[in-house]
C-alpha cells in the first residue's frame, strides 16, 4: 500500500537567482547563478549529483528542448537529466521527479531545477501561444487577464459580494505582495504601493487592475535533495523534509459540462485535501504557518484560500481585509512578495516558493523572517486556465516535526 514520501526526503541545499529583467545575464547564467549557492549550501560535491529534473515552461527559445542544456551549463558529470514541463507548475514538476527518486532509493542526491528567460521574448507577459488550426479552435480570442477576470465574476456571483467590496479584498492582495517584497533584495518589483494606487489603476479586465496583475521574469532557482540519513551523516542537523507532494490534473470536467460554476479551482481542492492527508494535517486553519500560493491574479490568491481549506466558503474576502494573511497575520501568504512581486520565471516558479519556506525554516529569510519559529509550510503552484489546469500542493516542514 503507498504511504506517501512524507519525511523520506530532505532538502539539503537550495539556490535561487534574483529574479527580475536580466537582460545582461543568458538562461545559462542564470541556471549558473542559482546552482553556485544551492551546491554551497548542500556541502557536497557537484559529482555526487547522481540526477536531475530540469523544469522550464516556454523555455525552448533559449534553452532548447531537453536536458542537455542544463548538463552543459552546470558542467554535469554525464548523469540523467530530465526535462518536464507542466504549464506554470513546471517547477514543481521537477522537485516531484527528484523527491520520489530519492525516497524510492534510486538516487542519494537529486537536482531539481527550474530556470526561465523571459524577458527576451518581446511580450509584456507570457509569450504569445503557437499558431494553429487546433489553436485557433480551442483557444479562441482568449487572455490570462480576461479568464481570471471571469473567475472574479462568478466568485462575487456565487457569494453575493459587492463588487466593490470584492474590488477592496483584491487590492488589500496587491498592497500587502508589494510591501513584503521590499524586504526581499532579490525580488523583481520592490517598490510599495497603496491602496488607492491598486484601486484606482488602470483597468486590464475588470475587475483586475494593473496592480492585480503579476508580470513575468527572468530567473532560477534549484534545490538538492537526500535522505534524513544522509544528510544527518554530512553534519546537517536543522533539516526541512517534504512532508507530502500532491499534483492534480484537470480531468476535462470544469469544461465539458455545467457541474462546475467558475468560482473556484477543482484541481486545487483536490491536491490540497490529498496534500494534508499525507502530511497528517487535520486543521489546516490552525497548523499551517506559512503560505506560498500562485497569486498569478490577485483574485487567485483570495480564491486559493478556499480551495486550501483555510478560508471557509465565501469568507476569504473578509479574512484578507482583517489581515489574516499579513506578514504580521495569523498565516502569512507571500511574504516573500509572491509571483506578483519577487517574479513569475515559469519554470522557476514552484521552486522559488519552496525556497522561501526553506529560508524561513532555517531562520534565514532575513528581514522578512517570521519571528515565531515556522514548522509547517504549504506550497500551491497552478498552471493553466481555470477550467482547465494542473495543481501541485506541496507540504514542507521541519524533519521530525
Amino acid at each position: 500500500m503507498a504511504t506517501g514520501i512524507r519525511d523520506k526526503v530532505v532538502i539539503l541545499g537550495m539556490g535561487c537567482s534574483h529574479f527580475g529583467e536580466r537582460w545582461d545575464r543568458s538562461a545559462e547564467n542564470l541556471a549558473v547563478e542559482a546552482f553556485i549557492e544551492c551546491l554551497q549550501d548542500a556541502g557536497i560535491d557537484k559529482a555526487q549529483i547522481q540526477a536531475a529534473w530540469l523544469g522550464t515552461g516556454i523555455e525552448t527559445q533559449h534553452l532548447g528542448s531537453g536536458g542537455v542544456p542544463l548538463g552543459v551549463a552546470l558542467r554535469l558529470p554525464n548523469i540523467p537529466v530530465s526535462r518536464v514541463e507542466n504549464f506554470c507548475a513546471s517547477g514543481s514538476e521537477a522537485l516531484r521527479g527528484a523527491a520520489y527518486a530519492v525516497a524510492s532509493g534510486a538516487c542519494d542526491f537529486a537536482l531539481a531545477f527550474g530556470v526561465e528567460k523571459l524577458k527576451d521574448t518581446g511580450y509584456g507577459g507570457l509569450p504569445q501561444r503557437p499558431r494553429g488550426p487546433l489553436n485557433d479552435i480551442v483557444w479562441p480570442n482568449i487572455s490570462a487577464p480576461g479568464s481570471f477576470a471571469q473567475l472574479a465574476s462568478a466568485y462575487r456571483a456565487k457569494h453575493g459580494i459587492d463588487a466593490r467590496d470584492l474590488k477592496r479584498a483584491i487590492a488589500h492582495v496587491s498592497v500587502k505582495s508589494h510591501a513584503n517584497a521590499v524586504r526581499n533584495p532579490k525580488a523583481h518589483l520592490r517598490k510599495s504601493i497603496s491602496m488607492d494606487d491598486a484601486i484606482n489603476a488602470p483597468m486590464i479586465a475588470e475587475p483586475l487592475g494593473l496592480y492585480d496583475c503579476c508580470g513575468v521574469s527572468d530567473g532560477a532557482a534549484c534545490a538538492i535533495l537526500t535522505t534524513p540519513d544522509i544528510a544527518h551523516g554530512l553534519g546537517k542537523r536543522d533539516l526541512v523534509a517534504i512532508k507530502a507532494l500532491q499534483l492534480a490534473v484537470s480531468s476535462g470536467s470544469e469544461a465539458g459540462h455545467d457541474s462546475w460554476d467558475g468560482s473556484y479551482f477543482q484541481t486545487t481542492r483536490v491536491a490540497s485535501a490529498r496534500a494534508y492527508e499525507e502530511a497528517g494535517i487535520g486543521r489546516p486553519r490552525e497548523q499551517i504557518d506559512l503560505l506560498e500560493v500562485h497569486d498569478c491574479f490577485s483574485i487567485t490568491e483570495l480564491v486559493t484560500m478556499e480551495d486550501m481549506h483555510i478560508s471557509a466558503e465565501g469568507r476569504a474576502a473578509q479574512d484578507v481585509l482583517d489581515g489574516f494573511y499579513d506578514a504580521d497575520g495569523t498565516i502569512p501568504c507571500q511574504i516573500d512578495g509572491g509571483l506578483k512581486c519577487f517574479g513569475h520565471p515559469i519554470g522557476a516558479t514552484g521552486l522559488r516558493m519552496a525556497y522561501e519556506m526553506y529560508l524561513q525554516m532555517l531562520g534565514r529569510a532575513g528581514a522578512r523572517q517570521r519571528t515565531d519559529d515556522p514548522t509547517i509550510g504549504v506550497i500551491h503552484n497552478l498552471g493553466g486556465f481555470p477550467w482547465q489546469n494542473v495543481c501541485s500542493v506541496s507540504v514542507l516542514g521541519r524533519y521530525g516535526a
